[in-house]
């Protein structure tokens, strides 16, 4: 295949991705034709950068939220959960404190949220997970990680290797005391 032939495929993606966003240019020869592609696809490309948008008291940004539930497939198997006392524990059954809203606010960062408490969960530097009253800060910051088995682990932004995990019994573990590879700090997201 020649190489003006495998840059096709390119050409009809970058022409349908702009064409929802203005008209098309009138186009005279096959160089020009690349040439406007490609400038098509960079100009939709520095677009989808500029999703996020900061709040109006500007310490949250927000994106693309997720609803999930995070389960952790360790002892008897176990969602975490966000009580309105702060307190970070997993549970067997889902319940109303196991919903988390999982945002992101850099990239490959997130919070984990607590619809129902309305609480975020937090790391503190000692490595304790706890439920932040109601505010924002950088303890609440989590790099979500895929692992090679298709579960996420979430390691502290502020404090590197430092991990969110449970125990067999679901009390959450120290961060400082588990690592990635160990299985009570992988979590599936469940809708």
């Amino acid at each position: 295949m020649s190489s003006s032939g495998s840059k096709l495929p390119l050409l009809l993606y970058g022409i349908l991705l702009y064409s929802s966003f203005a008209p098309l240019p009138v186009i005279s020869s096959k160089r020009q034709t690349l040439q406007s592609a490609m400038s098509l696809v960079r100009a939709a490309a520095s677009s989808w950068d500029k999703r996020e948008v900061t709040a109006s008291n500007g310490d949250y940004l927000l994106g693309i939220k997720r609803l999930r539930r995070l389960y952790c497939n360790v002892g008897i198997g176990f969602h975490i959960q966000v009580l309105p006392n702060g307190k970070i524990t997993g549970v067997h059954n889902e319940n109303r404190y196991t919903l988390l809203e999982i945002s992101p606010v850099e990239r490959g960062v997130v919070t984990l949220f607590g619809m129902r408490s309305g609480l975020f969960l937090a790391m503190s530097d000692k490595g304790k997970l706890y439920g932040s009253q109601g505010h924002y800060n950088d303890e609440c910051k989590f790099k979500e990680k895929l692992l090679a088995n298709n579960y996420n682990a979430y390691e502290s932004a502020v404090y590197p290797g430092m991990y969110i995990g449970l125990s067999k019994t679901g009390k959450t573990k120290r961060g400082n005391r588990v690592t990635p590879t160990m299985t009570m700090t992988h979590f599936l997201p469940r809708i």
